[in-house]
C-alpha cells in the first residue's frame, strides 16, 4: 500500500528547519554528545556547520510542557518550544527576522488557547492525548497524500507489513484526487481473487464512507481475523454505478518473488512487492533458472506489473543485480542531506542476459525505480502500459512514545534526471493488456487452411531419424498455458526469441 513505502537506512534521519528560519538539524534514534544524562535529550543533534553565537528555537516532540493559563495548569503534550543559547560553535548563517519569531510565538499561543478552550468548555471531558494526536494528524494531512502521523498501533502495522505477513485483504491503497484509490492488489490475495483492479476507487468500507479517512485508518478497517468478512463499495471507470464486493480476510503471507521457465533458455521472474529479502530471493531465482538451462539464459522477463513498491533498499539491490556500475536512482529534497545517490557496483561477471521488463498502471514507486534505471541504462526493454507515477520518498521517523511520522522528504529521479512523480515510466513498447480470447472474439473465427497432411495418400515419415516430439512435463504445460493466457508475457517472449534468432543470423 502506499502507506508501505519507506526509506530504510542504518538509522532514521530527518532534517527539520525552524519555520522560516532555515536552521537544519538532524534527528537520529541516538543520543548526542553532552546530553546523555540530560532530560533535554530528545534525539536531536546539531549539525556542525556553525560560525557564531545565536539563539535558536527548536520544536521538540518528547517533552511535556506545563503551561499556566487562567490560573489553571494544563499539559501540552508533544508540542514544545525549547529555547537554547549555544556559544560560538552554533549559529545561523543569517539571523532570523524578529517578526518571523513573533509569528511563531503567535501561532503556538493560538494553538495553546484553542487547547485550553476545548479542555475547559467542550461538552464532554476531553482526552489530551487524543486531541494532540488529532492535531498532528491534521497537520500532516495538510502536506500531501503520503505524509501521515502513525500512532503506536499504526506504526506496528507498518512494521508488520514490511516483514511480509499480516491478516487482511492484500490490497495496496493511496489517496488520489482526494479519493481512496487502489494502487494494486497483491497477487493471489482475496482482493486479487475478487477482481479488484488498479485505480479502483474505494467509496465505502463496511458502509462507512472513506471521504476524509486517513490511509492508516482505511488499512486498519480492512485488516482483521482470518475468515472475517469486509464489504467494499468500489467505483471503476466504465461502470454505470458503484458495486459492492464482499471479501473474506486471509493471512497475507507475501512471497514477493516467483519464477518459472517459459521455454528452453527463457526465464520469467515475477516480483509482486519489494519486501525484506526480495533481492536475495531474486538472486536465488535467477541462479536456479541458469542451472536449469546449463548455466546460461537466452532471455529473461522481469514482471513488475501490479507491484505497488516497498522498500527502497530492495529496489536498489534488485537494480544492482542487472547493472554493471552506474547510477540507479537519486533523490532531491529541500535540504542538502536529503539529496542521496545510489550506485550499482562493478562486477567481475555481470548478468548480461537480454531482458524485457513488464509494467502497468499498478507498477508504482520502487517498481518505477527499477524500470527507470534499467530503461535509462538501456539494459532492458520496458513493455506494457504507463506506470502509476509515485515518485516521492517517505521517511519513517520513530518518536519516543512509540508513534512515528511518515513524512515526504524528497523526490525520486531516474539516472537521466527524469522525475517519476505524477509522470510514471513510459514503456518503450506499449502493449495494452487484453483478456484471453479477446482478439479472437473481435476478429471472428480464423480461416482454416488445408495442409499436405490433410490430403489422402500423402507421404509419411520422410525423416525417420528425427525424434518424435517429447511429451511435455506438468511444468511445461503450466508455462505454455500461462504464456497463452497473457498477451503481454507472450509478446515479451516473442521479442526475446526474435532477438536471439537475430543474434544468430549471418548478414553478408
Amino acid at each position: 500500500m502506499a502507506a508501505k513505502e519507506s526509506l530504510q537506512t542504518r538509522s532514521f534521519i530527518f532534517h527539520f528547519a525552524v519555520p522560516k528560519m532555515g536552521l537544519p538539524f538532524e534527528h537520529r534514534a541516538v543520543t548526542f554528545d553532552g546530553f546523555e544524562n540530560s532530560s533535554l535529550n530528545a534525539g536531536f543533534r546539531w549539525l556542525p556547520s556553525v560560525s557564531k553565537p545565536e539563539t535558536f528555537f527548536i520544536f521538540g516532540y518528547s517533552k511535556e510542557i506545563h503551561m499556566l493559563k487562567n490560573l489553571k495548569t494544563f499539559s501540552l503534550i508533544t508540542v514544545a518550544v525549547l529555547i537554547f543559547s549555544f556559544g560560538c560553535r552554533l549559529a545561523l548563517a543569517k539571523p532570523a527576522d524578529p517578526s518571523e519569531k513573533q509569528d511563531t510565538y503567535h501561532y503556538l499561543k493560538l494553538f495553546s488557547d484553542v487547547m485550553s478552550i476545548v479542555q475547559d468548555n467542550y461538552v464532554k471531558k476531553t482526552d489530551q492525548k487524543k486531541l494532540i494526536y488529532g492535531a498532528i494528524t491534521g497537520m500532516l494531512r495538510e502536506l500531501d497524500p503520503h505524509s501521515s502521523f502513525l500512532t503506536p498501533t499504526d506504526y506496528k502495522e507498518l512494521q508488520i507489513e514490511t516483514r511480509g505477513q499480516f491478516g487482511g485483504l492484500g490490497i495496496e491503497i493511496t489517496v488520489k484526487n482526494n479519493v481512496l484509490t487502489v494502487v494494486s492488489p497483491l497477487e493471489g490475495t482475496p482482493a486479487d481473487k475478487a477482481g479488484i483492479k488498479a485505480n479502483d476507487q474505494i467509496l465505502k468500507i463496511d458502509d462507512q464512507p472513506t471521504q476524509g479517512m486517513s490511509l492508516m485508518d482505511a488499512v486498519q478497517k480492512m485488516r482483521g481475523p482470518k475468515g472475517s468478512k469486509v464489504k467494499l463499495m468500489i467505483f471503476r471507470k466504465g461502470l454505470a454505478k458503484p458495486m459492492d464486493i464482499e471479501l473474506a480476510r486471509a493471512i497475507i503471507a507475501i512471497k514477493s518473488v516467483k519464477s518459472m521457465q517459459l521455454a528452453p533458455g527463457f526465464g520469467y521472474v515475477r516480483i509482486s512487492s519489494f519486501e525484506s529479502g526480495t533481492a536475495n530471493d531474486l538472486s536465488k531465482a535467477i541462479k536456479k533458472l541458469q542451472a536449469d538451462n546449463s548455466g546460461t539464459l537466452q532471455g529473461l522477463i522481469l514482471d513488475l506489473r501490479n507491484n505497488p513498491g516497498g522498500l527502497l533498499d530492495q529496489a536498489v539491490e534488485v537494480s544492482d543485480q542487472f547493472l554493471n556500475g552506474g547510477l540507479i536512482v537519486y533523490t532531491g529534497g529541500r535540504l542538502e542531506d536529503q539529496k542521496m545517490r545510489f550506485e550499482a557496483h562493478k562486477k567481475d561477471h555481470p548478468l548480461t542476459v537480454p531482458m524485457v521488463v513488464l509494467v502497468n498502471g499498478g507498477s508504482a514507486s520502487a517498481s518505477e525505480i527499477v524500470a527507470g534505471a534499467l530503461q535509462d541504462h538501456k539494459r532492458a526493454i520496458i513493455m506494457g502500459e504507463q506506470t502509476f507515477g509515485k515518485g516521492s520518498v517517505q521517511t519513517v521517523i520513530p518518536l519516543n512514545d512509540g508513534s512515528a511520522l511518515r513524512l515526504t522528504t524528497s523526490l525520486y529521479y531516474t539516472p537521466s534526471g527524469r522525475s517519476i512523480q505524477a509522470e510514471g515510466i513510459t514503456p518503450d513498447i506499449v502493449v495494452p493488456r487484453t483478456a484471453p480470447g479477446a482478439n479472437t472474439a473481435k476478429k471472428g473465427a480464423q480461416p482454416t487452411f488445408i495442409r499436405e497432411k490433410d490430403l489422402p495418400g500423402h507421404f509419411k515419415d520422410q525423416n525417420p531419424k528425427v525424434a518424435k516430439k517429447l511429451k511435455l512435463t506438468p511444468d511445461q504445460i503450466a508455462a505454455k498455458k500461462f504464456v497463452n493466457g497473457d498477451n503481454q508475457v507472450s509478446r515479451a517472449l516473442d521479442l526475446l526469441k526474435g532477438y536471439e534468432i537475430m543474434a544468430r543470423s549471418v548478414y553478408r
